[in-house]
């Protein structure tokens, strides 16, 4: 059975049972785009987690492709990071040869924004703790970037949505005043509720910030042929760069 909507249908599958960022993507999204979700049960966030986790998305693919979606979003950052640039690049291609359907990643998106930004040097923040950090920054640092530091807030995975947007904004621009260099900002994953913050980043601190949320508008839009910006959530959605 097709489910199809008059601008296209993507498939998400999303790594966690965690409200927010979805329903803001779906609220950003263009009327007539078509939203399918499923869900893993990531809970603790942890780097053994998110490796186990990767094998969890192929029969949610499968079964997105059984109802006839245009393309698909394995959603979530840090699963495909941790199996590095080149892992996630070949696992992509093999499941399109699989399923014949488009699939692109929060990393892919990424990736591509940064691209579509032009910017080569960057800052991310992110919501972990530790070295997991260092596994996202090797995974842009393989693609061809400058990953100028990838820096993780003091927060349990369970209580990200419970930061403040203020909070958020004080982290995020100060690990850009300590890399004066960086051409943009990087924030890992929509659990953080800190849309109203971007634009105020952007106005600030001079560059773009890539938010999970907005790129993956920005991202389904693209691979749907759909080019419809959204204004006040920063540059990348405002602009619709190709």
């Amino acid at each position: 059975m097709a489910f199809s909507s008059w601008r296209g249908t993507v498939g998400i599958i999303r790594p966690t049972l965690r409200t927010g960022g979805f329903e803001e993507l779906v609220r950003m999204l263009p009327e007539g785009i078509g939203v399918i979700p499923l869900c893993l049960n990531v809970r603790r966030g942890s780097l053994d987690e998110f490796k186990q986790g990767i094998h969890a998305y192929e029969p949610k693919i499968a079964e997105l492709v059984e109802v006839g979606v245009d393309v698909i979003n394995p959603s979530g950052a840090p699963p495909f990071m941790v199996i590095g640039y080149q892992g996630e690049k070949e696992l992509i291609k093999t499941w399109e040869k699989k399923y014949k359907t488009t699939i692109f990643t929060s990393g892919t998106t990424t990736l591509d924004a940064l691209r579509a930004l032009k910017v080569k040097r960057f800052v991310g923040a992110t919501y972990f703790r530790g070295d997991i950090n260092k596994i996202y920054a090797k995974y842009f640092v393989d693609a061809g970037f400058d990953a100028l530091d990838m820096a993780g807030m003091d927060v349990d995975f369970d209580k990200v949505q419970e930061l403040s947007g203020l909070q958020v904004y004080r982290f995020v621009k100060s690990v850009f005043l300590r890399n004066s260099k960086a051409q943009a900002i990087y924030m890992l994953g929509p659990a953080w509720r800190t849309l109203d913050i971007i634009e105020k980043l952007e106005q600030d601190l001079g560059v773009p910030v890539i938010h999970a949320v907005p790129a993956q508008c920005w991202d389904i839009q693209r691979h749907l042929h759909v080019r419809q910006p959204v204004k006040g959530f920063g540059r990348l959605i405002a602009e619709m760069p190709k």
